[in-house]
C-alpha cells in the first residue's frame, strides 16, 4: 500500500514552500521517522519526516515550489528494508550515472526541451538505457542554475560565468516584499544619538567569570540593551504600540525581536515578556534562538507577536545605518559598532568606546520629542548600568 507524502500546514499565513533538498531520494528504503525533505517557506525551514517505514518515491525535484496539502511522494509500506548486503549492489551500481542517452526524445520530453531551451546532452536520463524520461527534464527545467534566460547575451554570460541567475528564495522574496511594504504604508523617520560604552564594558569585564561559571555562557552587550529597552518603552509607551487600520494598539506587554543574520536571510525571533526575564534569561534566549536559525529550525511562532526590534549591525562592522521597521511595529533600535572615539569629558579630551544608536520609528503614531526622549533614555541606561535591574 502507498502512503502519500503530503506538504503540511506549517503556519496561518503560509501557502506554499520550496522543496530545498531531498534528504532521501527515490528507491531509497526510509523508516518512519527519518527527515524525507526541507521545505522553506517564506519564514522558516522545516524538516518533514516519514510517518511510515517503506520505499520512498519522489513525484517533484529539488527547488520547485509546492502548495500546502500537495502530494510530493509516496511510500510503499508493503515492500521491506533490503538486505545488507543488497545497498552495496545498489551503491556500485549508482556510482556511475548513466551517460546521457542518443536515442530519440518522446514528444513530451522533445516538447519541454524546446520550451525551456534545455541542452539535453548535459541531462543524465534515469529511463531505461539512460533515455532521458519527462522527469528528467523537469527537474532540470526546474533547477535554478538551469533557469530559462530571455535574452541571449544573459545566456551566453550565464555559459561562461560570468553571469549566475537563479530564483529567489521564498524568505528572501519575503523580507524584499516587508521592506517595501514598510517604506510605502508607514512615514518612517530616523533619529540618533551616541553612548559611551565604557561603564557597560566595565560592569560586563567585573561579571563575565562569576557569570559564566554559573550559566555556563557568557555575558553579552545584547542583555544590556534589551534590558535598557525595555525601560525606554516603559519611559515611552507610544514607541511600544502600532497603528491598526484607525486605530492605534497600545501593547502592555514587551515581547521584543532580536534580528538575527542567517545564510538565508534576515530572521527575527522574539523574546517574549523581556521585562520579566533576568540578563541570563535573556542570553540563554538570544543564544538558543541563534543555534537554532543558523540550523533553520525556527518555528512560526519564534517569529511572530513582536512588539519592537532590535537590530545590531555593529556585529558586521557597521558604523551607523538606518533601520527599516518590522511592520506593524512603530519602532526599531539599530546599534552599531563600538569604535574609540575621542570625546569632551569634564573640559578634557579622552578616548572612549562609542557606539552610535540610531530609532527608526513610524512618525504617524510617534512624534519627534517621543523618538528623542526613547533614545535618550536607552542611552542614560547603558552609560550608568546602575539604572538598570542588575539581576545577573
Amino acid at each position: 500500500m502507498s502512503v502519500e507524502v503530503k506538504i503540511p500546514a506549517v503556519g496561518e499565513s503560509i501557502e506554499s514552500g520550496v522543496v530545498s533538498v531531498w534528504h532521501k531520494k527515490s528507491g531509497d528504503f526510509v523508516n518512519a521517522g527519518d527527515a524525507l525533505f526541507t521545505l522553506e517557506t517564506d519564514k522558516v525551514s522545516t524538516e518533514i519526516v516519514a510517518e511510515k517505514s517503506g520505499v520512498l518515491e519522489t513525484n517533484v525535484p529539488e527547488g520547485q515550489e509546492v502548495k500546502i496539502g500537495e502530494v510530493v511522494a509516496t511510500i510503499d509500506d508493503s515492500r521491506t528494508a533490503p538486505a545488507s548486503d543488497q545497498p552495496k549492489k545498489a551503491e556500485s551500481k549508482s556510482a556511475a550515472p548513466p551517460a546521457a542517452s542518443s536515442a530519440p526524445l518522446s514528444p513530451s520530453v522533445r516538447r519541454i526541451v524546446e520550451e525551456e531551451k534545455l541542452q539535453p546532452e548535459k541531462i543524465s536520463g534515469t529511463g531505461k538505457d539512460g533515455r532521458l524520461t519527462k522527469g528528467d527534464v523537469l527537474a532540470a527545467a526546474s533547477a535554478p542554475a538551469e533557469e530559462k534566460i530571455d535574452k541571449v547575451q544573459d545566456r551566453q554570460s550565464q555559459e561562461d560565468g560570468r553571469v549566475v541567475r537563479r530564483k529567489m528564495s521564498p524568505l528572501r522574496r519575503k523580507i524584499a516584499q516587508q521592506l517595501v511594504m514598510a517604506q510605502h504604508t508607514a512615514a518612517i523617520l530616523t533619529t540618533f544619538n551616541e553612548c559611551d560604552m565604557s561603564a557597560v564594558q566595565k560592569l560586563r569585564a567585573e561579571k563575565q567569570d562569576e557569570f559564566t561559571k554559573k550559566h555556563g555562557f557568557k555575558l553579552g552587550f545584547m542583555s544590556f540593551f534589551i534590558k535598557a529597552t525595555v525601560e525606554a518603552l516603559k519611559t515611552v509607551p507610544a514607541i511600544n504600540g502600532r497603528i491598526e487600520d484607525e486605530d492605534f494598539v497600545q501593547n502592555n506587554f514587551y515581547d521584543i525581536g532580536v534580528a538575527v543574520g542567517t545564510e538565508r536571510g534576515l530572521v527575527v525571533p522574539v523574546i517574549r515578556d523581556a521585562d520579566k526575564k533576568s540578563f541570563a534569561d535573556l542570553e540563554r534566549d538570544i543564544g538558543d534562538y541563534a543555534v537554532k536559525a543558523r540550523e533553520g529550525k525556527l518555528k512560526i511562532e519564534d517569529l511572530t507577536g513582536g512588539t519592537f526590534t532590535i537590530s545590531n549591525g555593529g556585529v558586521y562592522g557597521s558604523l551607523l545605518s538606518t533601520p527599516i521597521l518590522n511592520p506593524p511595529q512603530s519602532g526599531i533600535l539599530g546599534m552599531h559598532k563600538i569604535q574609540p572615539r575621542p570625546m569632551a569629558v569634564e573640559g578634557k579630551i579622552d578616548i572612549r568606546p562609542m557606539m552610535y544608536l540610531a530609532l527608526s520609528y513610524d512618525h504617524r503614531a510617534v512624534d519627534g520629542k517621543e523618538a528623542v526622549t526613547f533614545l535618550v533614555k536607552v542611552k542614560e541606561c547603558i552609560e550608568d548600568p546602575k539604572k538598570l535591574p542588575l539581576d545577573f
